[in-house]
């Protein structure tokens, strides 16, 4: 199935919008999104980079994750490529889709980049055909957030948390909502993070190596699916629906874990009265062989548009600031809570720092190792359809139809659109 046959016609307006913001730039020009944190950290490159080269102009223009991708697709879809910004920020998730839908439309970078002082489970993530392409960014590595006091007052200590199954992870949190009436977690049907976070610690995603669907043999994603089936039916989950009922569950006390990756703490921490009152322990692990305490969900990267007007340049600005400025990582994560994927950055003394919000713990020491640890696995092209094939059987998952059988469908139903 080509991507393009599957894009929505782009407005004029829109289109015409996009190439005004691109063409009114003198110097290099970037696509990316969130203005606290994707956003503010091209900023924070571009000054330290405007140090070593004065003349250097950068323009960052921000639109939604969504607009993004859906003005990318169009614009290298019609071929309207003099537009394109010099430097775009892509979710992982969807990086592949673009690498194999539009051939020869972003640079490779192997010749210039130390790929070895990135985190493997990202470089894999940008690799093609033995080429690989983009700066990895920051890291979505997954905590298992929880609330001491309610642990406390079930009778857990931190180190009963540590290196947990998910089946043990069941049995406290049955102990917990018994002793303090609190949800152990919430659980949203719609939403795919938990999902994710519990298949890829069991090192399988939705696609094979050869980018074959993988999803009725998929063992990890059976045991995921057959997991959460038996915590729904232990009752110790508060359901909940979209983000903000996400956030405002465990804002307000109503839950006392979150398993999520490293940038939920910004939400977490929203809250001042709950400091001291958290605590992150690994992951829990999947009942499989192979499967670990680490996983992944989200995060992004910069890559280069063979268009740029000025590849030596864009390239340069990017391996002197996120290929190399360890100092930058360190600011970057103290003051946007964005955690590295370069590796010689894991060593400086933002990582070190205990915070007092999770009771002193250096939690970015923890997950800065954790890194290390996330299972490479190949996201394929259609992530984002196959999350929606597999949540709309969720509903007859949890009302005890055979996991494999609603997989042996889903995969059926795949095959059938053409993934």
């Amino acid at each position: 199935m080509k991507i393009h046959n599957k894009l929505s016609v782009l407005s004029l307006s829109l289109i015409a919008s996009a190439i005004t913001a691109s063409a009114s730039a003198d110097d290099l020009t970037v696509w990316a999104w969130d203005p606290n944190f994707n956003v503010a950290a091209m900023h924070e490159a571009a000054s330290r980079y405007q140090q070593q080269t004065p003349d250097f102009e950068l323009e960052v223009i921000d639109s939604a994750r969504e607009d993004i991708e859906q003005k990318l697709h169009t614009m290298l879809a019609s071929g309207i490529k003099t537009s394109l910004p010099d430097i775009v920020l892509i979710e992982d998730y969807n990086a592949q889709k673009f690498l194999e839908a539009y051939p020869g439309s972003f640079l490779p970078l192997q010749d210039h980049i130390n790929y070895s002082e990135f985190a493997p489970y990202k470089v894999k993530v940008m690799t093609k055909d033995e080429k690989i392409y983009g700066i990895p960014f920051d890291s979505g590595v997954a905590g298992l957030f929880y609330r001491t006091d309610y642990l406390e007052k079930a009778g857990f200590k931190h180190e009963d948390l540590v290196n947990i199954t998910w089946e043990r992870f069941i049995e406290i949190g049955k102990v917990v909502k018994e002793k303090t009436g609190v949800a152990m977690l919430t659980y949203d049907m719609n939403d795919v993070v938990l999902p994710h976070i519990m298949m890829q610690s069991g090192g399988e995603w939705f696609v094979d190596d050869q980018g074959k669907l993988n999803i009725s043999k998929n063992e990890a994603l059976v045991e995921t699916l057959e997991t959460i089936k038996v915590i729904n039916d232990a009752e110790i989950t508060r359901p909940i629906s979209g983000w903000s009922s996400f956030v405002g569950s465990f804002n307000a006390g109503l839950s006392a874990t979150v398993t999520s990756g490293v940038w939920i703490m910004g939400s977490i921490k929203s809250v001042e009265a709950q400091a001291g009152l958290w605590k992150v322990a690994p992951i829990p692990r999947l009942n499989i062989e192979n499967a670990t305490h680490a996983s992944n969900q989200g995060g992004s990267s910069w890559y280069v548009l063979s268009t740029s007007k000025d590849k030596p340049l864009a390239i340069d600005f990017l391996k002197k600031t996120f290929a190399a400025d360890q100092d930058m990582y360190q600011t970057l994560l103290v003051e946007r809570g964005a955690l590295a994927t370069y590796l010689p950055a894991s060593t400086g003394y933002a990582y070190t720092v205990s915070d007092p919000f999770f009771g002193g713990q250096p939690v970015f020491s923890d997950f800065s190792k954790w890194v290390s640890e996330i299972p490479q696995v190949p996201y394929g092209m259609y992530t984002q359809e196959i999350d929606t094939a597999i949540a709309s059987e969720i509903p007859a998952i949890l009302k005890g139809e055979d996991v494999k059988q609603v997989l042996q469908r889903v995969e059926q139903t795949l095959k059938y659109q053409g993934i």
